[in-house]
C-alpha cells in the first residue's frame, strides 16, 4: 500500500511538472503560429510532426525538471554539507573545483560551440585546415573554459566562506574583461564572450547552484538566498577572460 502510495504520488507530481512544461512553452508556440499564420499567410508544415514535436520537447523538459529535483539539486547540497561538517577546507576547494571543470568540460553546449570555432578559425586561416589542428583547437578552447569555470567555482566557494560581498569580485572581474579585451587578437574576442555564456547550461547550472546554496546553509551565520548564489556569475565570466587569455597564447 505503501508503495503504491508512493507510485501514484510520483505520477501526480510528474503530471504537474509536465503541465507546467506545457505552459512554459505556450508563448512559444503562440509566436511560431501568429508569424506562421498572420504575417506569412502560409499553414504550418507537417502539423502532425510539428505537435509531436512538441510533445517530446515539453516531455523532455519535465524529465529534466524532475532529474533535477530528485538527483542533482540534493546530491549538490548535500556534499556540500557533507564537506563543510567535516571541517575540511582543502576537500571543499578541491571539490568545487573538479564540480566546476567536470561538468563544464561535459557540456554540449560547449563542445558544440568549440567544434564550430575550430572549423572557423580553419576556414579563416588562423590554425591549419586539418582534422588534428581542428580538434587540437577545439580541446583547447574546451579545456581552457572547463578550467576556468573550475577556478570561478572555487573563488565563489571561498567567497561564500568567507563573507566577501559579491559586488567587488564582480566589479574586478569585469575590469579584468575590459582589461583583456583591449589585448585579445580580435578573432578570439567574440568567442571568449560566447563562451560565457554556453558554460551555463542544462549540467553546469544544477549542481554549481546546489553546491552554493548547501555549503551556505550549513555555515552559521551565512543567509542561502544572499550567500549561496552567485557563482554561476562567476562561471559567465571567468570564462572570457581565459579564453582571451588563450588566444593571446595562440597569437
Amino acid at each position: 500500500m505503501t508503495l503504491l502510495t508512493s507510485v501514484l504520488t510520483s505520477l501526480s507530481s510528474f503530471g504537474r511538472t509536465l503541465l507546467g512544461s506545457m505552459r512554459d512553452l505556450l508563448p512559444i508556440i503562440a509566436v511560431i503560429a501568429f508569424f506562421q499564420l498572420l504575417v506569412l499567410r502560409q499553414p504550418l508544415p507537417d502539423l502532425a510532426g510539428l505537435l509531436g514535436g512538441i510533445l517530446l520537447v515539453a516531455l523532455g523538459l519535465a524529465l529534466f525538471i524532475r532529474g533535477l529535483e530528485i538527483g542533482l539539486f540534493p546530491i549538490g547540497e548535500s556534499m556540500a554539507y557533507a564537506f563543510a561538517s567535516k571541517g575540511s577546507l582543502s576537500g571543499l576547494l578541491l571539490f568545487a573545483f573538479a564540480l566546476g571543470f567536470g561538468t563544464t568540460v561535459a557540456e554540449p553546449a560547449l563542445i558544440a560551440v568549440a567544434q564550430e570555432a575550430a572549423q572557423v578559425a580553419a576556414t579563416g586561416q588562423i590554425i591549419e585546415n586539418t582534422e588534428m589542428a581542428r580538434n587540437k583547437y577545439a580541446d583547447g578552447l574546451r579545456f581552457t573554459v572547463a578550467l576556468s569555470v573550475g577556478f570561478a567555482v572555487l573563488i565563489g566557494v571561498i567567497r561564500i566562506i568567507k563573507g566577501w560581498p559579491i559586488h567587488f569580485l564582480i566589479l574586478a572581474g569585469y575590469t579584468g574583461v575590459v582589461v583583456m579585451t583591449a589585448f585579445a587578437p580580435e578573432w578570439i574576442i567574440g568567442i571568449a564572450y560566447d563562451s560565457g555564456g554556453v558554460t551555463t547550461s542544462t549540467i553546469t547550472v544544477p549542481l554549481v547552484t546546489a553546491l552554493g546554496v548547501g555549503l551556505a546553509s550549513s555555515i552559521k551565520g551565512r543567509n542561502p538566498m544572499l550567500d549561496g548564489f552567485g557563482l554561476i556569475a562567476f562561471a559567465s565570466l571567468t570564462p572570457i577572460i581565459f579564453v582571451m587569455l588563450y588566444g593571446i597564447l595562440m597569437h
